[in-house]
């Protein structure tokens, strides 16, 4: 049962990772593919519907996680407390900056709000990337069970990077989902804004690779037991081929999907690679917290499934309606919202 809710919890991040990264992405090039405010409210309304429902995703994977790996979910706020209060204001930041900033109808207001949203957007999208660097290179955890470090050692080379290149992805993933979404010049800016992101991507994306075996040569274990968990990875290679053919062929919903699929199957070989860890200790990994010694009782772990499942395929049914209802080109008029 352990094992089945470390997959749901890979579910639920792989979920939110594409569905609140293309709002993210479109957050963090509003300013520079957007500049008047016609073209900025374009922006805004193509994620206007649909970007508060994509994060219950990540309320679905803070409650999973809190059920099924109570033990996990405690030593991880006790060493990423302080940056998680900072996600939780970023992700206010977003919130009320698109709700704020069509009350009033002034230049100053209405761009005051727009840096917000942008530099919340990036800053989201960092601090993301950052946090799966240190879950993929280790966290030290003391002989009390909680973690022993300052925020700085949080802060160090490799997940920086990792944060660059989340960076550099969830823009493109929001690029692909602008021109989808947006006609004239913001569909011009965001397919032009591709092209470099998706070499960044690739060029990070290979350094990441690299270094992070070389760190971390245990996480290919479980690809050597198990050969066919090489296909997880080999996708993420292919999706990376078919952003970039279909883009340039102008076939937006397959580079959108190449983007979609890309993060999946990278997240999906991570996960692979980790498990059966939660939480790897270093320099002691006899400390380390695995889905076997920090699940809840069987029990705990029915209970938790009874209650969460069925509020995850609410929301699944919920956003199937929301997408097909708003499907198609965004379209400003006097009755948009932003």
């Amino acid at each position: 049962m352990a094992t089945f809710w470390f997959i749901i919890l890979v579910v639920l991040v792989v979920a939110y990772a594409i569905l609140d990264g293309f709002d993210l992405g479109v957050g963090a090039l509003h300013l520079a593919v957007a500049r008047a405010d016609a073209e900025r409210r374009t922006a805004l309304n193509a994620i206007g519907p649909v970007w508060d429902a994509n994060e219950v995703w990540l309320l679905g994977f803070g409650v999973g996680a809190f059920l099924a790996f109570p033990r996990a979910f405690a030593v991880g706020f006790s060493g990423f407390y302080l940056p998680l209060m900072i996600v939780l204001w970023l992700l206010m930041g977003r919130g009320i900056a698109l709700e704020f900033r069509h009350h009033i109808s002034d230049p100053l207001w209405q761009g005051a709000w727009d840096v917000i949203f942008s530099g919340s957007s990036l800053l989201l999208a960092l601090f993301y990337g950052v946090a799966v660097g240190n879950v993929v290179t280790g966290v030290p955890i003391g002989a009390n069970g909680y973690f022993q470090g300052l925020f700085g050692w949080i802060l160090n080379p490799y997940a920086l990077v990792m944060g660059l290149f989340s960076v550099a992805l969830l823009m493109l993933h929001g690029a692909y989902y602008l021109c989808l979404k947006a006609d004239g010049p913001v569909y011009e800016r965001a397919s032009r804004a591709a092209e470099p992101l998706w070499a960044a991507v690739l060029a990070l994306g290979i350094v990441l690779t690299a270094v992070t075996f070389a760190l971390r040569p245990e996480l290919l274990g479980n690809y050597r037991t198990h050969p066919i968990w090489l296909l997880a990875p080999l996708a993420a290679a292919w999706c990376v081929i078919v952003m970039r053919r279909a883009h340039r062929r102008r076939r937006h919903s397959a580079a959108f999907l190449g983007s979609s699929g890309f993060m999946a199957a990278l997240l999906a070989a991570t996960a692979i690679g980790a498990y059966p860890y939660l939480l790897r200790s270093q320099p002691f990994p006899e400390r380390s917290l695995t889905v076997a010694n920090a699940a809840a009782s069987s029990s705990g772990l029915v209970t938790a499934a009874f209650w969460l499942l069925p509020g995850v395929l609410l929301i699944l049914l919920y956003q199937v309606v929301v997408y097909r209802v708003f499907a198609g080109k965004v379209r400003i008029n006097a009755g948009a919202h932003y």
